[in-house]
Order: C-alpha cells, then sequence, then structure tokens
C-alpha cells in the first residue's frame, strides 16, 4: 500500500516529560501532538504499547494484546475521584531526566492499587457498565491475561512452568480455583486495562481531531513469560514440561561476534497455519483497534528466521529455518483487507524476504546511518540516491545511537563519505540528515524526536543485545529547541511532506 507523502517523528509516550517518574498519556502526550500539529508533521510512530519486561523493554511483553499499564495518566484517576492531589504529588526520588525503574514502577503501582479498590468501592452504575462491556469487548485475551498476572506475581515471576504442575498445564479445576482465590488481584489487572484503553481511545481521538496519525510497532514474537505463551502453548515451539526447545535471535554479523540470542520461543509454524493463523488475524486485527499503522518488527523472520537450540547461550549455533511466507499475510488480507504496513526489512535481507514484502505492497525501511562508510560498515541500499518511493526513510531508529552520538564515533572514512555526499561541514549533522531524509523520494520520513533536539549518546533509547541500561531516555519540554517545529515545517514545505489541508 503506498503511503502519501509525509513526514513525522518517532518517540516513545515513556520518554514524554511528566511528574510521576516516566510519560504518560496524559497532558503531555496531548502537548506533544499539539507540537506536531505546529511542526506540520502528519506522524506520530511509537514503540510497542505492550508491557515492558525483561530489563525493561518493550519488546518482551507479557502480552501481545494488553497495553502497558505504567502509561496511564494518574492525573486522570485523580479527576475521577480514584486518587487523591495529595497522592499524586510529586516524589523527591522520580527522575524527571531519566526513568529509575526501580522508583517509578512501585509508585505506579501503589497508586494504581489504590485507584482500583475505590473505584470497587464507589464507582458509579455507568462506570461499572463501561468496565463491563470493556470485558466483555476484550473477552477473548483479557480473562487469560490478568489471570496470568496475577499467577505471575503471586508466584513471585517465576517462568510459568513452575508453578504447580496443575497451573502451567492450565486443568480446568486448577483454574477456576485460582480465579476465587485471587479475584481481587485478576479484578486489579482488569481495572488497569479499561483504564489504559480509555485513556489511549481519547489520546488517539485527539490526534485524529489535530489531523496526526499514529504508527504503532508489532514484535514479531512474544516472551516466554506471557499469557499468550501460557494460555495457547501449542502455538509456540515447546517441549513437554513447557519450556522452549529453541528460541529466537539473529546470527553473528560485523556488529556482534556471536549475534544476538533474543530468548523467545518460537512458533509452531504449522500448528498456526492448521487454524488459518487465526491468532495472528486476531493480533493484527487488535493493532489496528489501536493505531492507524502498523510497523512490524523484523519482518525478514517470516520468510526465515534465525532458530537457536534453547541450550545454547549465545546466537552462534543457530540455523536459517523457513517460516510461512507468503500464507500468513494473505490469510491476514483475506480477514481484514488491505492494510497500511510498514515492513521492518533490516538484516540480512534475501529475494525471498523482498518478494513477499513487494507481494502485499508493504513499503520497507530505509536507515540513513547505515549508509555511509566503507566495506561491511555500510549498506549501499540504504544512500539515498537508491531509495525507493515505496519506503520510509529514517536518520536511524530506536535501536540506533542519535545522529549526533553516531557522528562523533564514526571514523574518518565515514565521516569523509558524508561530508562528501551530503556537501556538509557536519557542524549540524543531524539536521543535514534530518534535510536528506526529508529530500527522499521516500513516501514517509520518519525523524527521531533526540536527532530534531540534536543530543549525543545521551538520548539513545536502546542498544541491540544489551539486556539492562536501557528504555529510560526522556526529555524536559525546555529542552526542545524553540526553531525545531519551524525547521521541521520548512523541511515538509521544500521537498512536499506538508500534510494536505481538509476538504
Amino acid at each position: 500500500m503506498r503511503f502519501p507523502r509525509a513526514s513525522g517523528v518517532l518517540l516513545h509516550p515513556t520518554s514524554l516529560p511528566g511528574p510521576h517518574g516516566s510519560g504518560d498519556l496524559g497532558e503531555s502526550a496531548r502537548h506533544f501532538v499539539d507540537w506536531l500539529v505546529s511542526a506540520r508533521q502528519k506522524l506520530w510512530q511509537v514503540l510497542p504499547l505492550a508491557g515492558i519486561g525483561p530489563g525493561n523493554s518493550p519488546y518482551m511483553s507479557s502480552s501481545a494484546f494488553a497495553g502497558n499499564v505504567l502509561l496511564i495518566d494518574l492525573r486522570e484517576l485523580q479527576q475521577r475521584g480514584w486518587l487523591t492531589a495529595e497522592e499524586i504529588a510529586p516524589q523527591p526520588d522520580l527522575d524527571d531526566a531519566r526513568i529509575d525503574f526501580a522508583a517509578m514502577v512501585p509508585y505506579r503501582m501503589q497508586r494504581l492499587a489504590l485507584a482500583a479498590a475505590r473505584f470497587a468501592q464507589r464507582s458509579s452504575a455507568p462506570e461499572r457498565a463501561a468496565l463491563a462491556a470493556f470485558e466483555q469487548q476484550h473477552a477473548d485475551w483479557l480473562g487469560d491475561y490478568a489471570l496470568f498476572m496475577a499467577l505471575a506475581e503471586h508466584h513471585g515471576w517465576r517462568d510459568w512452568c513452575e508453578w504447580p504442575d496443575g497451573l502451567a498445564a492450565r486443568e480446568p479445576a486448577a483454574l477456576q480455583r485460582a480465579r476465587e482465590t485471587h479475584r481481587e488481584r485478576i479484578a486489579f489487572w482488569v481495572f488497569c486495562q479499561c483504564c489504559f484503553f480509555r485513556q489511549w481511545a481519547a489520546l488517539r481521538a485527539h490526534a485524529h481531531s489535530r489531523g496526526v496519525q499514529i504508527v504503532g510497532d508489532m514484535p514479531i514474537f512474544v516472551a516466554y513469560q506471557s499469557a499468550d505463551v501460557w494460555a495457547r502453548p501449542q502455538l509456540f515451539e515447546l517441549d513437554a514440561s513447557g519450556r522452549p526447545t529453541v528460541v529466537a535471535g539473529v546470527p553473528p554479523d560485523a556488529f556482534s561476534a556471536t549475534g544476538q540470542r533474543w530468548g523467545n520461543p518460537l512458533y509452531r509454524w504449522s500448528e498456526h497455519a492448521t487454524s488459518g493463523y487465526a491468532w495472528w488475524v486476531e493480533r493484527v486485527r487488535r493493532s489496528f483497534e489501536l493505531v492507524d499503522i502498523v510497523r512490524i518488527d523484523h519482518f525478514r523472520g517470516f520468510a526465515a528466521h534465525w532458530e537457536i537450540p534453547a541450550s545454547e547461550p549465545t546466537a552462534q549455533k543457530g540455523a536459517w529455518v523457513k517460516g510461512p511466507g507468503e500464507a500468513l499475510f494473505r490469510a491476514i488480507a483475506d480477514a481484514l483487507g488491505p492494510l497500511p504496513i510498514i515492513a521492518e526489512d533490516l538484516g540480512v535481507i534475501t529475494p525471498d524476504v523482498e518478494a513477499m514484502r513487494l507481494a502485499f505492497a508493504f513499503p520497507g525501511m530505509r536507515i540513513l546511518q547505515f549508509a555511509w562508510g566503507e566495506g561491511e560498515a555500510a549498506e549501499p541500499r540504504f544512500l539515498p540516491h537508491r531509495h525507493a518511493s515505496d519506503s520510509v526513510v529514517y536518520t536511524g531508529t530506536h535501536d540506533n545511537d542519535t545522529t549526533l552520538g553516531w557522528w562523533q564515533a564514526a571514523d574518518e572514512a565515514t565521516r569523509h563519505h558524508l561530508r562528501e555526499y551530503l556537501a556538509s561541514d557536519g557542524r549540524a549533522i543531524h539536521w543535514d540528515m534530518i534535510r536528506t531524509a526529508s529530500a527522499s523520494v521516500a513516501d514517509t520520513a520518519i525523524h527521531p524526536l533526540q536527532d530534531v533536539m540534536g543530543l549525543d549518546s545521551s538520548g539513545r533509547m536502546n542498544f541491540p543485545g544489551q539486556g539492562e541500561g536501557w528504555w529510560a531516555w526522556r526529555f524536559r519540554r525546555e529542552q526542545l529547541p524553540a526553531d525545531a517545529a519551524a525547521r521541521l515545517r520548512r523541511m515538509g514545505a521544500l521537498y512536499e511532506r506538508l500534510p494536505k489541508p481538509a476538504l
């Protein structure tokens, strides 16, 4: 599907300003939408909206369907009478420059628990009816998710295969006893999801009212410690005890001698095929209830994935194993019609990956930071003169260093290539790269906010393969350069990316 020529900004909501330890779906998110409008940007790209997992990664969530409860705006709950002003007052141990997960998570979870208890005590009939309607609307995943989260908490977040046998094997009698024993905590998790979806719907409605669309992100894999794997083990490559036999990752390359061992369980694609890929169809359908465009992470894994024996500590001893290929996307298209999907076609891209992308007219990705340099350090297909219109161009992604940080660390050969190509002196390299992305023939250009702000490596969001210490970057509103919106507007005007006026 061809996208209208447009541009946007990449920023995860957790990075937004705010007084409660991390960004959320409240006032700062609406303010950011308004700032995008002032910059004449059509798109706001986010990372996965699901809950965080090991290493605080949004790509290792406890559910492929649930929202991240840590994004809930506490002030909205206070306005509803479920929290007091004193309870949401800023705390000195909550950092407004970075997310201190050790402080932020218990702070927010304690207040969500208070709000849930007060909802149970004093909610009105319309509020209870809204919750009941939400439960009915999301019945296909919500019950399993809420029970899973209650049990995971109760068992100290141990892997679900280590729970008592009846619960690990989902024996009906054991599940019913668990639902009765953990009734209050199950209700808590349902309440939190209702709050997340209500607030996200309001934020998205505000974005739409201002002409801004949301680009979401769907990880190809799910976490082992998730409601999805526990509730549907037949869909994953597990042994009789429920442990993964093989796990996901990518092989060694010029950037990593041992590759990346992600650890996600791999799909039992034969089982998915037998059901007509029903789980995937529902996952995609639910994603488009939240966002307008979906970026599918690690798209090449659908053609073939790197399969690592679960016993291996690194990704070195793996093998490429054929995936479902076009059959999966044909089933999705048959059920849901043509969809605005971005294929993250990075890494080892073979002809079958490109053929699959083209068969469904999914735009691919072009990362400018990957284009420059010599030898294996550069990928010529990312050079601007090689771009295609059916693509999305980025200066960098959440996995890259910021453009300024990348430039500061680059070798002289890379810098020389870039200076020559762009006719740049490198003094404002982030704006030179934003201009280059804007000028590209690619239909869509996305700029990480860190590059718009001209931040160095201190603004980096993630480092692939490093499990700890990332996903914590935030900005303060006063740090956003006063001329940034005007400069983006100018880029949009020069390179015909401004939103079309409403008729």
